[in-house]
């Protein structure tokens, strides 16, 4: 009979990093990125999780959800799980409650690999050897030299799918994206991201006029709380462009109604968001129900193990901000190559050490700790 590994502690830290230059999509602008950092211990070991989310979520963790999941042995993540989403119910699940659900799960599922010494993605089970990537970024702040750059610059690397925003300006939208295939050529696949800034209308008329620049994905063309409308243009999008939405989403019911509603043609799902690891899993059964390929919303380093052990995953996003930060804060970062990322089945967990000195000058909070 295998030893008990009780949960003995469980530490919260929030880091602010500003971005290389100012960055706006269709309907939001910032200048930094907040990171929520988990380290869990049991027998000995710690697991590290993460989520991208206000310092409000460390204050949570701290306050609600280690409370509830000390004591807990390490390896029942499913109770853990559980007993944490209990302890959300009268602070509301979507939000700040559910990033922070999502970085604690994120810890254990690394600590419960570092305690058996196996990688998350050989934990579940693996489905795949890789995962595709395409490289998220084409700010509407970007002028139009920084979007052929970076748009172009992800294509020389080997990377065949890119996405940049609109939303801002829909005349200049068509411009851009005109300017952005011409910089990543033919052959690559190209996306846009309206983050729900267009009408119905508007955005059933820039799908037809991306359509000229062979744009194969729309994502969020309008609210992703309208699912009407989604559905509409899932009808009526020009052939050969799927409708993408669901990175908001915080819980099954979310994915479920919008996969009832026909809304998209692929989910997408944030395990920093929709409560961890375990949350995404299930999210993937519910798409594979609905016959809907899922797509991970950014936090590459985080996905690519869940993501290599899910057969109706189409690919991971490598968003340009998040890629700087778990550049500069994890050893084992994930990094492309030919397009794909690659889980390392030859560490344990996720993979990822804190590089403590070179995260600590971005340090907003760091926790007393519960034990």
């Amino acid at each position: 009979m295998r030893p008990a590994a009780p949960i003995r502690r469980i530490t919260p830290s929030a880091y602010r990093v500003p971005t290389d230059s100012p960055e706006a999509d269709g309907t939001l602008e910032w200048r930094a990125t907040t990171v929520v950092v988990v380290e869990a211990e049991a027998g000995g070991e710690t697991g590290i999780g993460y989520s991208y989310a206000d310092e409000a979520a460390a204050c949570f963790i701290e306050s609600v959800l280690a409370p509830a999941a000390l004591g807990i042995d390490a390896l029942d993540l499913t109770r853990a799980w559980t007993v944490m989403c209990r302890a959300l119910r009268n602070n509301g699940r979507p939000g700040i409650a559910s990033a922070a659900l999502s970085a604690v799960d994120a810890s254990l599922w690394d600590l419960k690999g570092r305690l058996l010494g196996l990688s998350v993605v050989d934990l579940i089970g693996a489905a795949r050897d890789d995962v595709p990537v395409y490289g998220s970024g084409g700010f509407t702040s970007y002028s139009i030299a920084q979007l052929e750059s970076q748009l172009g610059g992800w294509v020389e690397d080997g990377i065949t799918r890119v996405k940049m925003k609109v939303g801002r300006d829909a005349r200049a939208d068509v411009e851009r994206v005109a300017a952005a295939r011409r910089a990543i050529g033919s052959d690559a696949e190209l996306f846009v991201d309206a983050n729900g800034a267009y009408t119905r209308k508007e955005a059933l008329a820039q799908a037809e006029r991306f359509a000229v620049e062979d744009v194969t994905w729309f994502e969020e063309p309008v609210s992703s709380d309208d699912l009407e409308g989604l559905a509409r243009l899932v009808e009526r999008a020009p052939a050969g462009m799927a409708i993408a939405a669901g990175e908001y989403g915080y819980d099954a019911f979310y994915f479920a109604r919008m996969l009832e509603a026909h809304a998209v043609d692929v989910l997408q799902a944030d395990a920093t968001r929709c409560g961890g690891v375990t949350a995404f899993l299930r999210v993937g059964a519910l798409a594979e129900a609905h016959a809907t390929p899922l797509s991970a919303h950014t936090a590459p380093s985080l996905h690519v193990h869940p993501c290599a052990a899910l057969a109706n995953v189409q690919h991971i996003e490598y968003f340009h901000d998040h890629v700087r930060i778990e550049r500069l804060f994890f050893d084992g970062a994930a990094t492309p190559v030919d397009g794909v990322l690659v889980p390392d089945r030859t560490r344990p967990g996720l993979g990822l050490e804190l590089k403590r000195a070179d995260a600590a000058p971005y340090l907003l909070l760091a926790s007393s700790s519960h034990a």
